[in-house]
Order: C-alpha cells, then sequence, then structure tokens
C-alpha cells in the first residue's frame, strides 16, 4: 500500500510539470519547405509552357469560339434545279381608282347616295351651295354680255364707215366723169372764141382736184380696210375668249352637283348635310367593280432584277393564275419598293378588296447548280463568307465563297464549296468576328 501511494505521487508530480517533465522524451519535426516550393515552381512553368503553346496554337489558327451543336443549323452543298423565283405577299386592290374631289368648295345641301352604293356614270352623288361663285358667275355674265354689245357696236360702226367710203368714192367717180365730159365741151368752144379762158380752166383745175381726191380716198379706203379687218379679227378672238370665260364659269356652277364620272362602287364617302367642303377636297372614290389588281412590297435587293411584263403565279382553290407586273413605283420606303400585278387571263371570283394573297414572282430561268438552303446567315455575311465543317465534325472553318441568286428556299452557289460539303446557315450574329467555330456535342 506503501509503495503504490508513492507511485501515484510521482506521477502527479510530472503531469503537473507539463513540458518540462516530458522535455526529455519528445522531438520536434521541421516541415519540408524547399519541396513543396520546388512543386509550385514546377507547376507554374508547366502551365506557362501550356498557355504559351496554346497561344500560339490559336494564333496560328485565328479566333475560335467553342459553340455546341445543337445549337446552329448545319446544311449540305446539293445539286440540283434552281428556281429563280420570289415570294411576294401583296394586297388586292381595285384595278381602276377614280377620286371624287370638290372642284369649288361649297356647303353640303343634299346627300342622294350611300357609301358602298353602285353608281352609273352620270348619277347625282350630293349638291353644294357656294354664294360667293353664283354671284361670281352672275357679274362675269354681265361682264360678258357687256363686252358683246361693245363689239357688235364697234363692228357695226366698222361696216357703217367702210359703207361711207363707198359712197364717197362714187361721188368721186361720178363728179370726174361729169367733169371730163364738161372739159371737152369747154375745149371746144374755146377754141372757137364762145367761152372765156378763165372758164375753162375753172374746169380743168376742177377735174384735176377730184382725181387726187380719188387717189387719197382710195389710199385711205385701203388702209381702213386693213386695219378694220385687223381689229374685227381681234374683237372675233375676244369674243371666243369671253365667251369660253362665261361657259367656264357657268360649268363651275354645274360642278356644285358633284356626279358619278364613270360606272363603279362607291367607297370612301364620308359627308353630312350642312358639312363645309372645302375646294379640292376629297369626297370619296370610286372603284370599278369586280376589277382588281394586286400591290405589293418588295425587298430593295431586287430592284435590279425586277421589271414590267414580269410574271408571277398565284395558286388558288386548284388554280393557277398568271399575273404580270404593270407598275413599278420609283419610290423606296423603309428598304421595299412598290409594285402593281394586273391579271393576265382572268381573275379569281371570290377575291376582295383589301384581301392579303401570296404569290411566287418568277425573276429569271431555271438552271441546274450547286445549292445550300437559304439561311440567316446571308443577311450576316452578305453572301461573301461562310464556315464550312471539316470532315471530321469537330470544328468549321470560315472560308470566302461566291454566291448567286436566292430564292426563298435555295442559295445558288457559285464558287468556293464543293458539292457534299457541309457549312452553317444559322445567324452568325453571336460570332461573326470569329475564325472557326470548335463544335461541341454536349448538352
Amino acid at each position: 500500500m506503501g509503495t503504490i501511494t508513492k507511485m501515484d505521487k510521482n506521477t502527479q508530480s510530472s503531469s503537473s510539470t507539463g513540458t518540462v517533465s516530458g522535455s526529455g522524451m519528445d522531438r520536434k519535426i521541421k516541415k519540408k519547405k524547399s519541396s513543396l516550393k520546388i512543386i509550385a515552381i514546377g507547376a507554374a512553368v508547366l502551365a506557362g509552357i501550356w498557355l504559351i503553346g496554346f497561344m500560339i496554337m490559336d494564333a496560328g489558327s485565328g479566333r475560335s469560339l467553342t459553340v455546341n451543336e445543337n445549337r446552329i443549323v448545319i446544311s449540305s452543298v446539293t445539286s440540283g434545279v434552281y428556281e429563280d423565283f420570289i415570294p411576294v405577299r401583296g394586297r388586292v386592290t381595285p384595278a381602276t381608282t377614280v377620286f371624287l374631289d370638290a372642284i369649288e368648295g361649297g356647303r353640303v345641301e343634299r346627300i342622294h347616295v350611300e357609301d358602298g352604293a353602285m353608281l352609273k356614270a352620270g348619277d347625282l352623288i350630293v349638291e353644294l351651295s357656294n354664294t360667293t361663285l353664283q354671284l361670281n358667275v352672275l357679274g362675269n355674265e354681265t361682264r360678258v354680255a357687256e363686252q358683246l354689245n361693245n363689239m357688235r357696236s364697234i363692228e357695226l360702226s366698222l361696216e357703217q364707215n367702210r359703207l361711207q367710203h363707198k359712197r364717197n368714192l362714187a361721188d368721186i367717180r361720178y363728179q370726174i366723169k361729169v367733169l371730163t365730159r364738161q372739159q371737152e365741151r369747154e375745149s371746144e368752144l374755146l377754141s372757137s372764141g364762145n367761152i372765156p379762158k378763165s372758164r375753162f380752166e375753172d374746169t380743168r383745175d376742177t377735174l384735176q382736184w377730184y382725181k387726187e381726191r380719188l387717189d387719197l380716198t382710195l389710199e385711205s379706203q385701203e388702209n381702213d380696210t386693213r386695219m378694220q379687218g385687223e381689229q374685227l379679227a381681234f374683237l372675233k378672238e375676244t369674243a371666243v375668249r369671253l365667251e369660253s370665260n362665261l361657259e367656264i364659269s357657268r360649268q363651275n356652277l354645274e360642278n356644285m352637283n358633284v356626279r358619278a364620272p364613270v360606272d363603279g362602287k362607291l367607297s370612301g364617302f364620308d359627308v353630312e348635310i350642312g358639312q363645309s367642303i372645302n375646294r379640292g377636297g376629297r369626297l370619296g372614290q370610286i372603284d370599278t367593280p369586280n376589277d382588281y389588281k394586286l400591290t405589293a412590297n418588295i425587298d430593295e435587293f431586287y430592284l435590279g432584277r425586277v421589271d414590267i411584263g414580269q410574271q408571277a403565279i398565284f395558286e388558288r382553290g386548284g388554280n393557277s393564275y398568271t399575273m404580270v407586273i404593270s407598275k413599278i413605283y420609283p419610290q423606296v420606303q423603309n428598304g421595299q419598293f412598290e409594285v402593281d400585278f394586273k391579271f393576265k387571263d382572268g381573275q379569281p371570283s371570290d377575291i376582295r378588296r383589301g384581301q392579303t394573297i401570296q404569290t411566287k414572282l418568277t425573276l429569271g430561268d431555271a438552271a441546274s447548280a450547286l445549292l445550300i438552303p437559304n439561311g440567316s446567315f446571308f443577311q450576316d455575311t452578305g453572301g461573301n463568307w461562310i464556315f464550312v465543317v471539316g470532315s471530321d465534325g469537330a470544328e468549321a472553318v470560315r472560308r470566302s465563297v461566291r454566291l448567286g441568286r436566292r430564292n426563298s428556299r435555295f442559295i445558288e452557289v457559285i464558287d468556293g464549296l464543293e458539292l457534299g460539303e457541309r457549312v452553317v446557315t444559322s445567324p452568325y450574329s453571336s460570332y461573326r468576328e470569329m475564325d472557326r467555330l470548335k463544335l461541341s456535342k454536349s448538352n
């Protein structure tokens, strides 16, 4: 018992001293810092070598991007017949439209038809009134009547003057005849001494005066005739103009009664009694019944390939209808230009104004060619280059190509691609600046 107690005391003494008591038994282990530094430096060197090598390889191969193959569209280059057409969506409009405009403004007095009515040429549509115009017409009629009366008075005066000249000439010629005979008799009497010489001389001088007066009268008559003719012609022209002006004034007054100029269907007619219509204001329009054309907008890309006379096909109810381009509008708006199609050999009976229909416009003859599907890539590249998938399918490399015509389904390949090659035809907006695409099959 005494021995055991002594051992416990030794044990307690050792525990209380802590480290001091165990200093002779434990050994401190040093960390191997030099080995860890060597491993880290080696790893960094290997990573740098790998990065430099990758950059060298990437610089040699150009800019690249990894793309999931499931997110792009890959198509094959095929051989086939290229049909040179484009789909065109057009709107049915009347073949002929006549607008109803108010020639003279006025107040709506009476309405004789309603919008949508079928009209015959000459049917009365609406009556307008214009007090100012009516007063103007009455004033014009008065002025024209005065001018015509003045012209008639001047014409009568000219005719009287002409007759007076004729009477004067007749009197002068008569006096010359009388004096000529008198001079002959007095000449015989003078030689026999029966009359004085002064009497003979008076007769001779008087005869000479009448002859000179005859010459002056003839010259005056000639000048008066010429001037009177010119004045009379001017007066007649003036009369024609005045009567024409009067007719126009009366026609303007008649135009207050708006009538249908052609047969057709009235549309866009929305006026009320008492409404004031400005001069030149649009009252409505008349469309030719059951006679239509197609108006369509085409992308400006095809502006140089569309011409008057080109044909388009419209299919409806199992039948094909041929149309031709009848008009090309020169304006380009929002990247499109407008054309009109007319039906060549009849039109469907069930089409209506405002209806939209799909047609196929032929731009050229069909021909054999290498083809690729028409895709959104064309808008991003302009058809100048394309991504071509390698034979192993691991990547697609950018390649310059020359593409030709295109329709809604295919694009014609002119140069740069071979039959059977595969190309990316989906949009390139996300990798337009890349030189190659690395294709990944992961989801």
